[in-house]
């Protein structure tokens, strides 16, 4: 059980960092994808990223860019615990004998697997950080204008198992989460194992220094995104669709609605944030994790 502690505890602090550099970026890019389509004539809510942090500052301050934040900060530790021990653990299948480095191929099959087991968890996590982001840009502006309807993530919870079908409710879009983290982290850990033994010259990454780390798990993080990012959005569309008058009947549905609507383009609405959180988020992410990990020996 010594290599699955270590994997807990690495992937816990990793994740940490990872959320506390990346957050802000997140909050932008969901209320990009999630502010209604406006109609004809009419300008969207949100001009573009820039203007949505401008019009977040003006109205929430600051901590608006952390909105949210409540949910991944507190299963942070089960989130990345669960994606590192898992792929930690598929490793140890794959290998041929104790301590020997997996092909790249290898890890793209632990990736997804790690996949696999961390969408059960994010799905809930996601929708109530979802949820708490999105507000502000469903929110009706003039004289129509509402309290937010949530005041924190145990409330989003709450209100979700009351009148969403209880703990049904929390997993709705847990499709397109899987559809999201599977692809996703097979990519990421590809290129990220790939990137490492590109630099190190072979297999054995042992003695790359924190640079090189960082440069690796930033573009794996980019990989990420790039893999799977119109299914990102539709996990968000649905994640924060009305629960009584949905205009979404599905995963299908939503994808064919949105390009329908909006386009290619409504497939990418918040790629340029999430390109731009992915990069330093990842880099000091993997960074916090082999630090950590290999400190604990």
């Amino acid at each position: 059980m010594g290599d699955v502690a270590k994997d807990l505890a690495a992937g816990t602090i990793g994740g940490a960092a990872q959320l506390v550099c990346g957050h802000p970026f997140d909050t932008i890019k969901v209320k990009l994808q999630s502010q209604p389509v406006p109609l004809p004539g009419q300008l969207p809510k949100y001009a573009g990223a820039i203007d949505a942090v401008k019009k977040t500052i003006a109205a929430e301050g600051a901590g608006g860019l952390y909105k949210g934040m409540g949910a991944p900060l507190a299963t942070v530790a089960a989130l990345n615990a669960v994606l590192f021990t898992v792929r930690g653990q598929m490793e140890v299948l794959l290998r041929s004998e104790p301590g020997a480095p997996l092909t790249v191929n290898q890890q793209i099959v632990c990736g997804a697997g790690a996949g696999v087991a961390v969408s059960l968890l994010a799905c809930p996590t996601e929708l109530i950080k979802c949820r708490l982001q999105a507000q502000s840009a469903l929110a009706t502006v003039g004289a129509g204008a509402t309290a937010p309807k949530y005041g924190g993530p145990m409330d989003v919870a709450r209100q979700v198992l009351k009148s969403e079908g209880g703990a049904r409710g929390l997993f709705k879009g847990l499709v397109p989460t899987m559809a999201r983290e599977i692809p996703g982290n097979a990519a990421m850990f590809g290129v990220y194992e790939g990137l490492k033994q590109y630099m190190a010259g072979g297999r054995d990454t042992s003695g790359l220094g924190r640079g090189p780390l960082m440069l690796a798990g930033g573009l794996a993080g980019g990989a990420f995104w790039l893999a799977v990012y119109p299914t990102d959005v539709v996990k968000s569309s649905i994640q924060v669709d009305d629960y009584k008058n949905p205009k979404f009947s599905g995963s299908i549905d939503a994808f064919k609605k949105i390009l329908k609507t909006e386009g290619v383009k409504g497939l990418y609405k918040g790629f340029g944030p999430a390109m731009a959180r992915s990069v330093p988020a990842n880099a000091a992410c993997f960074l916090a994790y082999e630090v950590t990990r290999s400190s604990l020996g």
